[in-house]
């Protein structure tokens, strides 16, 4: 699953879509032993943006995971006033998009938080920072991220 869950990166990429990877995916970025089944962004809630994260997974048939009818995913102006979150299905993997992050804030604060890294062929993207992502996981509180909070304060520790 993981190699989908670098095309979905690659594919946000070459598209230019602003995002910082946050989540599991960037835990294990930073080196935690987690295993994700999903990738987690915070992104610019603009049309244009939006706009962008369609045409890079649109032949990938994204749908609204969180919607009994599963509905395609059909950015327009007027489905973008007051959207916060996407959570999509596509053919090869999970993609939440959210507009902020709890303990840290709006996608502007998120990116302040945020490294950049080198994927593969030398790709860039940001991800949210090891010291930003313990505290994003704090905030969420969730067995699974107090949990996820060991492992990066671990790693914060080696580092230090």
């Amino acid at each position: 699953m993981t190699g989908n869950l670098i095309d979905i990166l690659h594919r946000l990429s070459v598209h230019h879509v602003d995002f910082v990877i946050i989540g599991g995916f960037a835990a294990v970025t930073h080196g935690s032993t987690l295993v994700t089944q999903d990738i987690d962004i915070c992104c610019e809630f603009s049309e244009t943006n939006l706009k962008k994260l369609q045409k890079a997974i649109e032949d990938l048939h994204p749908v609204h995971r969180l919607t009994p009818k599963r509905i395609p995913l059909q950015i327009t102006p007027e489905f973008c006033k007051g959207l916060n979150n996407l959570y999509l299905n596509t053919d090869i993997g999970i993609l939440d998009c959210l507009s902020s992050v709890l303990g840290i804030g709006n996608f502007k604060k998120v990116r302040k938080c945020s490294v950049t890294i080198k994927g593969m062929n030398n790709q860039k993207f940001r991800v949210l920072s090891l010291d930003a992502l313990i505290v994003a996981k704090k905030a969420m509180g969730r067995a699974k991220d107090k949990e996820t909070v060991i492992q990066l304060q671990a790693i914060l520790d080696k580092k230090s």
